[in-house]
């Protein structure tokens, strides 16, 4: 079966997920209770339930001072958060990425209240029923799951809000997904111009925008890290996830989504688990363009790693940024 159509509807997409869980894996390694964060400023984004809700959680209970950046669940999800971790040292931030002009309030508040961040994890996704063309005219999931992850990234290096940092380098982790593989190639000519399609693409093109995650990060880290890494750039896939990611799928499969997911898929907490380790496993200290799924290594698609590829994703992005 081709990579496009393991990932190209919502039933196929849920079996190889869920078959990928009984696949033989080999762990890139264990995390240890001795690997902590303390000292650190941990952001996540979309960290108001799910896997992000999750990742926050254990990065506070190991020690950091966690920012959970979201567009809902303020101050409710932090506070739970923090009876969870044991931990007051977690905060929220109000962040919507379906909305540019909110990242540029978001960074220029981590300016004004002098936060630095160690370790970033990008996780913040949606699973929309259909297009949605937000203010800015760019559609909600491009913008969400890819666009403005690029803006925001870029901008948390440019205000040296993330230090880069030889032989300490900080840590950027984007939350990707093996639907990445997809044999579509990234179309530059028609690039975040706003197309009408439906639910029968959603998932689709939910592989198409993670195609487009991956390659930025693996051009991210080539940008920045030219000779010593400065600044660690890691990618992964937790794999099969029980969250309300697809909370906006039609109301009639909804009841047959819950059972998959509570049956099948992992729960947020041990799902969580190669985010944690790419965030605290001291054994990638300066290390930097890691792929996990779910624990074990692997090499990115190839489109991903193409260099033209890259840099053509780089300059359209800014295009559209800057035009905007």
């Amino acid at each position: 079966m081709s990579n496009q159509a393991k990932y190209d509807n919502p039933f196929k997409a849920t079996l190889n997920g869920v078959l990928d869980l009984f696949k033989k894996q080999i762990p890139i390694g264990k995390l240890h209770n001795d690997e902590r964060l303390d000292g650190k400023t941990c952001m996540v984004t979309g960290a108001n339930s799910g896997l992000g809700y999750a990742v926050a959680v254990q990065m506070a209970q190991r020690g950091a001072h966690v920012i959970m950046a979201c567009r809902s669940g303020i101050p409710n999800a932090g506070e739970q958060a923090k009876s969870d971790s044991g931990s007051n040292n977690i905060e929220m931030m109000s962040v919507d990425l379906s909305d540019l002009e909110s990242i540029d309030r978001f960074v220029e508040q981590l300016k004004i209240k002098n936060i630095t961040i160690d370790i970033c994890v990008f996780n913040a996704a949606v699973v929309p029923s259909g297009s949605h063309k937000t203010q800015s005219g760019f559609d909600q999931m491009f913008l969400v799951n890819y666009l403005s992850t690029f803006k925001l990234a870029n901008a948390l290096i440019n205000n040296a809000i993330i230090n880069k940092n030889v032989g300490n380098a900080p840590r950027i982790i984007f939350v990707s997904s093996e639907s990445h593989r997809t044999n579509q190639e990234i179309n530059f000519d028609n690039f975040g111009i706003y197309e009408e399609y439906t639910m029968s693409k959603v998932i689709a093109l939910y592989g198409y925008y993670k195609l487009m995650l991956t390659t930025f990060a693996i051009e991210l880290s080539k940008r920045i890290n030219t000779s010593d890494v400065q600044i660690s750039v890691f990618a992964l896939c937790p794999g099969p996830v029980n969250s309300n990611i697809a909370k906006a799928a039609p109301k009639i499969f909804m009841p047959l989504l819950k059972f998959i997911f509570k049956i099948f898929f992992k729960d947020p907490k041990d799902a969580a688990e190669p985010v944690i380790y790419l965030a605290c496993s001291k054994s990638l200290q300066n290390k930097t363009g890691l792929y996990l799924h779910l624990m074990q290594e692997k090499s990115v698609d190839i489109k991903a790693l193409n260099p033209e590829n890259g840099r053509k994703l780089w300059e359209a992005s800014e295009n559209l940024i800057k035009n905007y």
